[in-house]
């Protein structure tokens, strides 16, 4: 699968998906950019868009783009506190489908 890292994640949280294609926010080139703006430009690009931004899905109808979001739910967004949920991510990501949102938690 093709995975953003949002940018208030550390993009060495990439590293732990191995076998799929992760790219930054940053490295996009969309650093600052409105999430609904960012899911426009995402959803022509990957399939599962990795956030811990809880508020997503109050402040957008995720049903309308074309792209999984799966929301990391770790006591602050350090990589020594996401990292853990990583073998959790990578057990989500098998069946996920466009408009599908996960929360994973510790």
């Amino acid at each position: 699968m093709r995975v953003l890292i949002d940018e208030c994640l550390d993009w060495r949280l990439g590293r732990e998906l191995a076998g799929h294609d992760t790219v930054s926010v940053q490295k996009m080139g969309w650093s600052g950019l409105q999430n609904g703006r960012l899911l426009e430009l995402a959803q022509d690009r990957f399939d599962v868009f990795l956030t811990s931004d809880r508020n997503l899905s109050y402040q957008q109808d995720l049903s309308h783009y074309r792209i999984a979001v799966i929301v990391l739910e770790a006591e602050g967004t350090r990589l020594s506190q996401t990292l853990p949920l990583m073998p959790k991510v990578i057990e989500a990501l098998d069946g996920l489908r466009p408009g599908d949102v996960i929360v994973v938690r510790p």
